[in-house]
């Protein structure tokens, strides 16, 4: 298989630090992320080091605190011929921010990236927290000018998801217009929402699972989404004594991320958000 030809699958990059997670909150409140070791600029160009070896893209949805600190960085992403995503500011649940509150976050996440990297125009939610509990959260976006979205996870999960969104690529009509959403990869299994497309799933399951899964949606023409975190391949990054299950989703598999990408980066097409909805646009068989 040549990776250079066929269906172009997503690749998407969550720029964040490693305590900016979730599981970490209540060990890492904002308050000291400060005073924290920030470690996510040598992963994030080991990323980049190894789309420039397999000819790859991807878009880097990039946080505007991390931007504020390392604007060099996402400068370099933007150089090397990726698209630069919004992340948000501060990776707080959409939830949490409310409608306002959300609008808010985007103006100065967008004042942070835009003289680094231009406007951005694709947009991923803190934690996947787009879905029925935000239903002003799309038409904000496609009010500022956004054209895709990645924040819709078709799964059913305890923090996030919504198990009746659709599984592949697709148009979302909102009051103020249309937006292009692409979900992480996510297959049926026994009739069951099996989540394949990244973070703790990659570094979970066996690479062979997501190999098979992505090919067989080149085979339907029909293009996936995966995801990671520097902080995924970095697998000394501090331990705060966060124990049980958060503990186990956090760090198991860390030491691996980086030979399961190379591998799926070997056999398959990766792009952007923005070239994988144009290949849906202009190229995509009928049918």
């Amino acid at each position: 298989m040549n990776p250079a030809r066929g269906v172009p699958h997503a690749l998407t990059i969550d720029v964040e630090e490693w305590f900016q997670v979730l599981n970490l909150r209540s060990h890492c409140p904002i308050e000291e992320w400060d005073g924290l070791p920030l470690r996510c600029a040598v992963p994030t160009r080991r990323i980049l080091d190894l789309l420039d070896e397999f000819g790859a893209g991807a878009t880097f949805f990039v946080l505007g605190w991390i931007a504020e600190r390392f604007p060099e960085l996402v400068r370099e992403i933007a150089a090397r011929g990726h698209e630069v995503g919004s992340h948000g500011y501060d990776h707080r649940l959409l939830e949490e921010l409310g409608e306002e509150g959300f609008a808010e976050d985007l103006a100065r996440t967008e004042a942070c990236l835009e003289p680094l990297a231009g406007r951005p125009r694709s947009f991923r939610a803190c934690t996947w927290s787009i879905g029925p509990r935000t239903p002003w959260a799309l038409p904000l976006l496609v009010a500022r000018g956004y054209e895709r979205d990645s924040s819709i996870h078709p799964i059913s999960h305890p923090d996030y998801g919504d198990p009746g969104a659709p599984v592949e690529p697709h148009w979302i009509s909102t009051g103020a217009g249309r937006i292009f959403e692409i979900p992480p990869l996510v297959v049926s299994v026994l009739g069951r929402r099996l989540p394949l497309g990244g973070g703790g799933y990659l570094r979970l399951f066996p690479v062979g699972w997501i190999d098979r899964a992505l090919r067989a949606r080149s085979r339907a023409g029909r293009p996936a989404c995966l995801y990671l975190h520097p902080w995924e391949l970095d697998p000394r990054q501090p331990r705060v004594g966060v124990r049980g299950f958060k503990a186990f989703r956090h760090y198991v598999g860390l030491g691996r991320t980086e030979e399961k990408l190379r591998r799926l980066l070997a056999r398959h097409r990766f792009e952007s958000l923005e070239r994988v909805q144009a290949w849906w646009i202009n190229e995509r068989p009928s049918g």
